[in-house]
């Protein structure tokens, strides 16, 4: 009889089994969390070094050229003839989209801050560099904006004039 309960007291009961797949479950759940956060701030840094590259390329384009760029011109990204092909060299083309945004998209740059996508205001309003004879003037300066999904919410360059 001693030998029959030996057999069958051996294995796990429910209980135990119950008790070891939540330690899993919330293990799991910890691992999740924790892998979601650090991509968060994965993506917030490459905002934030995409936001440095175009603004470094602007600066470059109005040394060079006595003007920042317009929005017109900023979002022309023509594989070979457009504006930033031409002008902005080395500016990889990656740097212009944000990381959850459409990369399929042919405007680079909003006008304004939005999710998923960086803004490229330039000033005076309405400037186009006299680019196809418009008569907006000259861009003077600019402001660069990605919105962060992180704190502290928004990452903003401007133009160092």
């Amino acid at each position: 009889m001693t030998s029959l309960k030996k057999q069958l007291s051996r294995g796990f009961t429910i209980v135990e089994l119950l008790i070891v797949i939540v330690v899993i479950g919330i293990l799991a759940a910890l691992v999740i969390v924790t892998y979601n956060g650090i991509q968060q701030k994965a993506r917030d840094t490459e905002r934030k070094t995409d936001i440095n590259a175009v603004a470094s390329h602007s600066e470059a384009y109005n040394a060079e050229n006595g003007r920042y760029p317009s929005l017109a011109q900023i979002n022309d990204g023509t594989a070979t003839t457009g504006f930033r092909a031409l002008n902005m060299k080395g500016l990889p083309t990656a740097a212009v989209y944000d990381p959850k945004g459409d990369s399929t998209d042919t405007t680079a740059f909003a006008d304004a801050a939005a999710a998923n996508v960086y803004a490229y205001t330039p000033a005076p309003a309405g400037c186009d560099n006299g680019v196809a004879g418009g008569t907006g003037g000259d861009c003077v300066s600019y402001v660069l904006t990605a919105t962060l999904e992180g704190a502290p919410g928004t990452y903003v360059k401007q133009s160092s004039n």
